[in-house]
């Protein structure tokens, strides 16, 4: 089996308000430094072979504290960034049902989302699947870990657990967050979910 950690970025400078941020690149705060540094001693015990990251940097310095440790190869994917929000990049929930009802109301259920100026779910998704692809060569003994953003996370375990991209949002991914699957030949187990205890010591 090949294991994979799952984890997301720390907390960004720009974090307040819950603004949609996902292209824009938002570097990390004090406090996300820290949970970064909390995450590389969560994962001490890991023999981490490979580290694929975004190329946003909350993401990627985020990997690069994680790495610091192991003797690992380190890659950062455009594959792995966040939605591209397009015209909404940067407002608040509140802000979108000002300015686009219409999407306030599709994301009211999180389904069938496209960005006006951005993204649609699918062509993040197509994106999601597009790495999947990167992990088919896995061997059974590598530990893999994958350094995200929110959205991506969320439809990368759905692809790796068979589950239809509609239920996405179902699954809470947090910042500085750990999830672990276990893939095999021909199915992949969750471990863990969202796991943040690392960040209560």
């Amino acid at each position: 089996m090949a294991r994979l950690l799952l984890i997301r970025h720390g907390t960004t400078r720009l974090h307040k308000n819950d603004r949609f941020w996902g292209w824009t690149d938002v570097p990390l705060s004090s406090t996300g430094i820290k949970q970064a540094g909390k995450l590389r001693n969560r994962l001490s015990g890991e023999k981490i072979t490979t580290v694929y990251t975004s190329t946003l940097s909350r993401a990627s310095d985020t990997a690069e504290i994680i790495a610091a440790g192991h003797k690992a190869k380190l890659t950062a994917l455009d594959e792995l960034c966040e939605c591209n929000f397009g015209f909404i990049e940067g407002l608040t929930f509140k802000e979108i049902e000002h300015q686009f009802p219409e999407l306030a109301e599709e994301l009211a259920s999180w389904k069938t989302v496209s960005f006006p100026g951005g993204e649609t779910l699918d062509q993040l998704n197509e994106r999601v699947r597009s790495f999947v692809k990167t992990l088919e060569d896995l061997k059974a003994k590598d530990t893999v870990a994958i350094v995200s953003h929110g959205g991506t996370l969320r439809l990368l375990i759905c692809n790796l657990l068979g589950v239809d991209i509609q239920h996405w949002q179902q699954f809470r991914i947090d910042r500085a967050s750990l999830s672990i699957i276990e893939t095999y030949p021909q199915t992949a187990i969750l471990l863990s979910l969202n796991d943040v205890t690392h960040l209560k010591k």
